[in-house]
C-alpha cells in the first residue's frame, strides 16, 4: 500500500498545473460533458502509465544498483526543479472530429508522452520495481488532479494559487530524491 500511496502523492502533486491538467480543463470547457472526459482520461492514463511503469522496472535489469540510486536521486531532484517551470497550453486546443471520450483518450495519451508525470512513473517503477502498484498509484493521482480540472477547474484555481502547489510538489520531489540518495 505504501507504493500506491507514494506514487499517488507524487503524481497528484506533479500534475497540478501540468499541461494535461490544462488539457482536461479545456476539454471540459469545450465539450461540457465531464464524465466522458473523465473516463477518457482514465483509459489514456492506465495505458500510458502501465507502459511507463513497465519501462521503469525493465531498466533496472540493465543498470547496476549503485548507479541506479544516483540516477534516480538525480531524476527526482531534477523533476523537483522542473516543476517550478509552469507548463503552457501550447498546441492543446486543436479541433477534433471525434466525441469527447475518443478525443480525450487520444489527446491525453499523446500529451503524456515525455511529460513529467510519465517520466515520474518510469522513475517510481524503477525505484519500487512494482509495475501494477505504481500504475495504480499514478493513475489515481492523475484522476484526482485532472478530475479537479474537469469538475471544479475555474472555481478551484481562483482559491488556490498554482505557484504554492508547484512549490509543494517541487519540495516533495527534491526530498524524495535526497531520501533515495542517503538511505
Amino acid at each position: 500500500m505504501d507504493i500506491i500511496f507514494q506514487s499517488f502523492l507524487f503524481i497528484t502533486a506533479t500534475e497540478m498545473g501540468d499541461k494535461t491538467q490544462l488539457l482536461a480543463f479545456m476539454l471540459a470547457t469545450r465539450f461540457k460533458k465531464p464524465w466522458p472526459i473523465f473516463w477518457g482520461i482514465l483509459v489514456a492514463t492506465i495505458l500510458n502509465h502501465f507502459l511507463a511503469a513497465y519501462a521503469g522496472k525493465y531498466v533496472t535489469n540493465f543498470i547496476p544498483e549503485p548507479y541506479l540510486t544516483w540516477l534516480l536521486s538525480a531524476i527526482f531532484i531534477g523533476f523537483g526543479l522542473w516543476i517550478l517551470i509552469p507548463d503552457s497550453d501550447e498546441g492543446l486546443s486543436a479541433k477534433s472530429h471525434f466525441g469527447p471520450f475518443v478525443t480525450t483518450v487520444i489527446a491525453f495519451f499523446l500529451a503524456e508522452m515525455g511529460d513529467k508525470t510519465q517520466l515520474s512513473t518510469v522513475a517510481l517503477a524503477a525505484e519500487y520495481k512494482d509495475v501494477i502498484k505504481v500504475t495504480i498509484g499514478t493513475t489515481l493521482g492523475m484522476m484526482v488532479s485532472d478530475g479537479l480540472a474537469v469538475f471544479l477547474g475555474p472555481k478551484l484555481t481562483k482559491k488556490l494559487p498554482m505557484k504554492y502547489i508547484h512549490y509543494f510538489a517541487s519540495a516533495l520531489f527534491i526530498i524524495f530524491g535526497l531520501v533515495i540518495l542517503f538511505r
